[in-house]
């Protein structure tokens, strides 16, 4: 089956994706299709609140009913086995539109070499896993949902 694995938070410029992500997850979940959530709170602390709250706003404001976990870290020492593998496994492929010339500088304040690795930049960094188990693409923030579910259908 194919999985879309995001990482999010609750106070972002980027969390009405949840909207998207739940639209594309009715559209094909029927097919097979899983999204899984993970809030993280290490991009400006925009996933304040515990497990219990961000699921209830989550769920409360945009009717999410795909699998959210509990709040993790994606980068670092205590990034979880699955993002470590993620991020060893892919590279950053930019941002992209008016939301990237404003992340730029915000990401380059926290990795100076935030080109050259595949660190997670920010919230609602996706990775889209084929049905052999293989990553098939890596989506950044800014990039169009319109792109991921293309990529999602191909997969499909």
């Amino acid at each position: 089956m194919p999985i879309l694995i995001v990482n999010t938070a609750t106070g972002c410029g980027f969390t009405p994706q949840y909207d998207e992500l739940q639209d594309l997850y009715e559209l094909h979940q029927k097919d097979g299709l899983e999204i899984l959530d993970f809030p993280c709170n290490q991009f400006g602390e925009q996933a304040p609140g515990s497990d219990e709250e961000i699921h209830s706003f989550c769920t409360g404001r945009y009717g999410i009913t795909f699998p959210q976990f509990a709040k993790i870290d994606v980068n670092g020492e205590n990034a979880i086995p699955l993002y470590k593998y993620l991020t060893e496994n892919t590279t950053f492929e930019g941002f992209s539109g008016p939301m990237g010339i404003i992340l730029k500088p915000i990401v380059k304040k926290m990795d100076k070499d935030y080109k050259n690795n595949g660190n997670i930049k920010w919230n609602f960094t996706k990775f889209l896993i084929d049905r052999n188990g293989e990553i098939a693409a890596r989506f950044e923030p800014t990039e169009s949902l319109d792109k991921v579910k293309a990529k999602v259908e191909e997969v499909l």
